[in-house]
């Protein structure tokens, strides 16, 4: 384990701040808690939290609804799994990027850009990250809540009809379920890591397995794959193909 005047280095890599250095930033104006070095002994979420977080970003329903938008839109099975294998990859080489200062020095990404954009300008890829976070958490959320809208109408009786009639367009047990469901990721979020990385770790197994059942009743219901995997793509060069491949690679990485 190598030290310097401020920091500890770990054989691992990973790096920390000396007590006194922590004690020092911390009387900064520029200080507070979610933004400070997290330590070595409370970086504790390990490889297995990691993926199972991957596992639930990738497993989604989303993901299901771009997929099956795709060969709606004209492409076969193959060129739609290339397509979304494509979008996650891509996506995964800039998260692998960032994700590297934050492993090594425990900051989290406002800290890490003010690097490029100093530490006001820094504000501004936060605030730009935020904003976006919010629009997918918003559609996430109410693709969530129809989800469970949909479960409630399958268990209670009259579920749809229980609360009166439509209400800007949706039923009002509709709204009911996006707002449990959207309570229900506030609380978690709210509690902090902890309770997520708790969360993540059952949530992944749970997603693959009944992802599996889905994938199996899905199979059984359409009577084999034989319908699937024999439909020809509609587009017969690629000049008919590009447009659509790049529109829905586009969305796939969003």
């Amino acid at each position: 384990m190598a030290a310097s005047n401020e920091t500890i280095q770990y054989p691992d890599g990973r790096v920390e701040l000396k007590p006194e250095a922590f004690e020092e930033i911390s009387a900064s104006p520029l200080f507070n808690r979610d933004l400070a070095p997290v330590k070595v002994s409370e970086r504790n979420w390990t490889t297995y939290n990691y993926a199972a977080l991957w596992i639930s970003m990738a497993h989604c329903i989303p993901t299901y609804m771009l997929s099956s938008g795709l060969i709606s839109a004209g492409m076969n099975w193959w060129q739609a799994l290339i397509t979304i294998l494509l979008g996650n990859t891509i996506v995964l080489i800039p998260i692998l990027l960032n994700s590297h200062p934050g492993t090594k020095y425990g900051i989290p990404f406002p800290v890490f850009a003010r690097a490029a954009y100093g530490t006001y300008g820094s504000n501004l890829p936060a605030l730009m990250r935020a904003i976006v976070a919010c629009g997918w958490f918003g559609i996430q959320a109410w693709i969530g809540g129809e989800a469970l809208h949909t479960f409630f109408s399958a268990i209670i009786p009259g579920w749809p009809t229980l609360l009166g009639g439509p209400i800007g367009g949706h039923m009002t047990t509709e709204w009911l379920s996006f707002l449990l469901f959207w309570a229900l990721n506030i609380y978690i979020i709210y509690r902090g890591m902890d309770l997520l990385r708790k969360v993540e770790n059952w949530a992944a197994p749970f997603v693959l397995v009944m992802t599996s059942l889905l994938l199996a009743c899905a199979i059984w219901k359409a009577h084999g794959l034989g319908y699937l995997l024999t439909q020809q793509s509609k587009f017969h060069n690629l000049g008919e193909f590009w447009p659509i491949f790049i529109t829905s690679l586009t969305g796939m990485i969003g």
